[in-house]
């Protein structure tokens, strides 16, 4: 926020009225105001500035990646591998090759170390290739799939690996601060203010570790008597979830211990997120339920509703799963309806943080783009802009234009 200062309003007594200045002395004083007064009226007649916006060479077969106000491109180079190029506004920061085939499934930024993630050449491996944010210069790469949990860098070892692990890697020059064995399912936890990694294989202890330090903190075997059944397990809002009986029951241990907090059966369920102050429960179907994270307990249940996009105070955006598409508002607390906001779709986001935007077709390559009001006002129109599949992060809109190149856009 700006502050102007405007000085002190007094409220004196006028000063005395001055004689009249002679005509020589007044006319430059009326000259200047009448001057003032039609660079006031021409600046208030001026069209409004339109969003600053470039084009950045892409071509077919190119990818794009966002990370706060820098744009990777991913792009064939003049052989026959692909290439890394970094750009801030028009200018370009650096290239530089990709090993291999250079496929790029993922490209973000850390510790000044920009991370690249994609299959090799067989796509029966992957690898993680790292270059300095600043040069471009190609710094480590390791075999595996790296990812950031907060701000802890992991790598998985390679599937073809015949003693799969999980590593604590060190950005700046890809050594190992800590490596452990890696059975079972993997479930990640870092909403909750710390940085935590869920080993949980079918049979024997499941383990939660900190991803910081590598220690355990906490394991158990969670069917010591029964055998364990199918199921799937994920990490939410400081519990482990596991969702057996082919979806139709769901069990919360207490991500600290792994002692049970609560069973509940629900229709079937594929999936839970977490809903602001609830949690979630996604059907396969469409719909889902809120149950309270403390009990189980169900708090609401929508059928047409699915799928939080973003959370503001006590208001939830939600996609439609009743096959119109579209986007709507539900109050957190019990689930009504505040608004339904229209077909929209949409705008995946590189990094949290920035507005939800969402754009809808008007033909002719053109799409409008508006950001999604959590209040339950319509949306806020954007402008219109050319190209489609649209990502952005908290400063910066990215869209593919029919020939292949990104148009960029910056956010207010």
């Amino acid at each position: 926020m700006t502050v102007i200062d405007l000085g002190e309003l007094r409220h004196d007594a006028p000063p005395p009225a001055t004689p009249r200045p002679p005509r020589s002395v007044g006319r430059p004083a009326r000259t200047l105001a009448l001057l003032l007064l039609a660079l006031l009226t021409l600046t208030a007649a001026a069209p409004p500035r339109r969003p600053a916006e470039w084009t950045l060479p892409g071509g077919l077969g190119s990818a794009v990646f966002v990370s706060g106000d820098v744009v990777y491109v991913v792009r064939p180079n003049r052989g026959d591998g692909r290439e890394l190029v970094a750009y801030r506004g028009e200018r370009e920061l650096w290239r530089s090759p990709l090993p291999g085939a250079g496929t790029a499934v993922s490209v973000w930024q850390q510790d000044g170390r920009v991370m690249v993630t994609g299959p090799t050449g067989d796509d029966t491996d992957w690898e993680t290739v790292t270059y300095d944010a600043a040069t471009g210069a190609d710094v480590w790469r390791r075999r595996g799939v790296a990812f950031a949990v907060g701000r802890v860098l992991l790598s998985q070892s390679a599937a073809s690996d015949p003693s799969p692990s999980i590593t604590r890697v060190d950005p700046a020059d890809g050594s190992t601060m800590w490596t452990m064995p890696s059975t079972g399912m993997l479930g990640l936890d870092y909403g909750s203010g710390a940085e935590r990694m869920v080993l949980s294989p079918v049979t024997g202890q499941t383990v939660v570790v900190d991803a910081r330090t590598g220690a355990r903190v906490a394991a158990r075997d969670l069917h010591p008597v029964r055998p364990s059944a199918p199921r799937h397990v994920l990490t939410v809002a400081g519990l482990l979830l596991e969702i057996r009986d082919a979806g139709g029951t769901v069990e919360a241990y207490d991500l600290d211990t792994l002692r049970p907090r609560w069973t509940v059966e629900q229709k079937l369920v594929d999936y839970v997120d977490n809903c602001g102050a609830l949690l979630c429960a996604v059907r396969p179907d469409g719909g889902m339920t809120a149950l309270d994270p403390a009990t189980g307990a169900v708090r609401w249940s929508v059928d047409r509703w699915a799928g939080v996009v973003a959370v503001r105070g006590d208001r939830l955006l939600v996609g439609d799963t009743a096959g119109a598409g579209g986007l709507a508002v539900l109050g957190q607390t019990d689930g009504h309806l505040i608004a339904e906001l229209g077909d929209w779709t949409l705008a995946p986001q590189h990094e949290s943080g920035g507005p939800p935007l969402a754009t809808r077709p008007l033909g002719g390559g053109r799409q409008l783009l508006a950001e999604m009001n959590l209040s339950g006002d319509p949306p806020s129109i954007r402008g219109v802009i050319t190209g489609t599949d649209c990502t952005t992060s908290v400063t910066l809109l990215v869209c593919r234009r029919p020939t292949g190149d990104f148009l960029v856009r910056r956010l207010p």
